[in-house]
């Protein structure tokens, strides 16, 4: 199996899928990973190893290491620009342009490009967003999260499922409020360890002691930073790291809400706790602007035609409010929060 093609699952065994759905996150934080993975199925350190090898150079998996919550380790926002068809690749090129900004889509809206700044502190932040302003000439919608409901891209995909969460396990879904501002009490090991994990762990059967070998530090001192990390949420989650388009879950739609205030988080935590919802979380609303939306949601799934179908559920049984589906239809810019731009010391 040299590539995603066809029915990729059937090229898997039981030992794969267990790998591939259950290890998505608490990837054993030991310095032989792969021997207590082992323990676990029943085989060989070596065998646990090859296989997460074999499916990442596959695509299954886009990497092994950590998935960083560039949010919290510095300061990030969503924002969206009104861009008249004739300027399009102009203003792309200006906003692509900016290190800090990592993600940019064409979405179907007024609003028609989207993307995420996300830097070393919201000073710097804000200042992106006011010089690409002051370059095209366009009014910039700055919408930072003000609260998480559920964000996650962790889901089964050995499956047959229409949406990401269809099989998964139940989830913990709670209001969780967050700040604008970079958090600025890491320790000089922490920085460093997360500048050296960002594209990945080193795939050997010793992680740890690499990583550790590389930031000159003991290896049991490493395991306790990145214990210390996912506790204070700049680390979401350790383990392979699942392609999701490569495996299927290619249809998506952000669909945004006006839900009324006094009602929010109990419609954000109703709406999180679907099984068919992949993120769900609060923005501001921007009434001078025009945007009387405050609850985003996504579903990603196999099929357009039924990401629509559970939408209009979404719309009826959980948020019967006022609400626009934003449709991405082209990808300007996909790349990962560069972490040196956020760890400056």
């Amino acid at each position: 199996m040299s590539a995603l093609e066809g029915d990729w699952r059937d090229a898997l065994d039981d030992v794969d899928a267990r790998l591939v759905d259950g290890y998505q996150s608490g990837f054993p934080l030991v310095e032989r990973p792969f021997r207590a993975v082992a323990d676990d199925f029943g085989t060989t350190e070596r065998d646990a190893h090859d296989r997460v090898a074999r499916l990442r150079d596959v695509g299954v998996f886009r990497r092994f290491g950590a998935v960083l919550n560039p949010p919290v380790i510095g300061s990030s926002t969503l924002a969206a620009l009104r861009v008249p068809d004739a300027r399009f690749e102009e203003v792309a090129d200006v906003v692509n342009s900016y290190r800090q900004v990592n993600h940019n889509y064409r979405r179907d809206n007024p609003w028609n490009m989207w993307f995420v700044v996300t830097a070393g502190s919201r000073e710097v932040r804000d200042r992106i967003l006011a010089d690409i302003e002051a370059r095209t000439g366009l009014d910039v919608l700055n919408l930072p999260m003000r609260t998480d409901y559920y964000i996650d891209l962790e889901f089964p995909v050995v499956n047959s499922d229409r949406f990401a969460r269809e099989s998964a396990m139940e989830t913990d879904v709670s209001a969780t409020r967050v700040t604008e501002d970079a958090r600025r009490d890491l320790t000089e090991l922490e920085g460093d360890v997360l500048l050296a994990v960002q594209d990945g762990f080193p795939l050997t059967r010793t992680p740890y002691r690499d990583v550790a070998d590389a930031v000159g530090a003991d290896v049991d001192a490493v395991l306790d930073a990145l214990r210390d990390l996912l506790a204070g949420n700049c680390i979401k989650r350790i383990g392979c790291v699942v392609n999701h388009l490569a495996t299927g879950f290619d249809a998506n739609c952000m669909v945004v809400w006006d839900v009324p205030d006094d009602a929010l988080d109990e419609r954000g935590i109703a709406a999180g706790e679907l099984p068919y919802v992949t993120l769900c979380y609060h923005r501001p609303r921007r009434s001078d602007q025009e945007w009387p939306y405050n609850l985003f949601t996504m579903v990603h799934g196999r099929d357009p035609d039924a990401v629509d179908a559970k939408v209009d559920e979404l719309a009826v049984e959980t948020l019967p409010y006022d609400h626009e589906r934003l449709p991405s239809t082209a990808t300007l810019k996909q790349t990962g929060a560069r972490y040196d731009d956020l760890l400056t010391r």
